[in-house]
């Protein structure tokens, strides 16, 4: 089911306010969640409709969900998407995101993100994580020393996602926010397809 929550609302001050079950307890910066410097982003950086989707590589609604979210993108060639990576299901959740978060450093993101996407299963052990991302061609070497140097930045960036998921009451992945709806289950590509464009319709009435 989509929810659709006029579930905020601008102010001056450029903050987003919830309304409603489960709103959040406090006000959320927008431009954290959307324009986060640090968040990966696909699709097209200049779309007219951006998707946030929280994901956690663990989870089997988020690899059903991601490649139908990812072939939308594509096929439209006019949405943007940034990927938070919510790790909350287990301990190899962490690990998985700080390798795709990363391999982003070589601008392998995407390569990587899709290959842990890919991977059947729950609660995949870390090292069938590691060679998921090492078959998708990423530099293992580099992704190691990424790793070492970039360790306090990705940590940094794992908790302001964690922070922005509680803030915004969200209960477990997969989460995907487009304008003013919010999704909580998987939905195919036609589906993403239909509330981007009652999105855009929306902004031109």
């Amino acid at each position: 089911m989509i929810h659709r929550r006029l579930m905020l609302h601008l102010t001056g001050l450029g903050l987003l306010a919830l309304t409603g079950a489960g709103a959040a307890r406090a006000q959320v910066d927008v431009k954290a969640i959307l324009d986060d410097p640090e968040a990966p982003v696909g699709g097209d950086p200049k779309g007219d409709v951006t998707i946030v989707a929280f994901l956690d590589y663990n989870c089997p609604f988020c690899k059903k969900a991601t490649p139908e979210l990812d072939a939308m993108a594509r096929r439209d060639g006019h949405v943007r998407l940034v990927y938070k990576d919510w790790p909350i299901l287990s301990q190899t959740s962490v690990h998985g995101a700080k390798l795709a978060l990363a391999a982003g450093y070589q601008g392998r993101y995407g390569a990587a993100h899709a290959a842990l996407m890919a991977m059947s299963g729950r609660r995949r052990a870390e090292d069938d994580m590691t060679q998921a991302v090492a078959a998708a061609g990423v530099d293992m070497t580099r992704l190691q020393a990424d790793l070492d140097a970039h360790d306090a930045e990705i940590t940094a960036l794992l908790k302001r996602n964690g922070e922005q998921a509680e803030a915004l009451g969200l209960q477990g992945t997969p989460v995907f926010l487009v304008g003013p709806y919010k999704i909580a289950q998987p939905l195919d590509r036609d589906g993403f397809a239909k509330v981007v464009a009652q999105v855009r319709a929306g902004a031109r009435r």
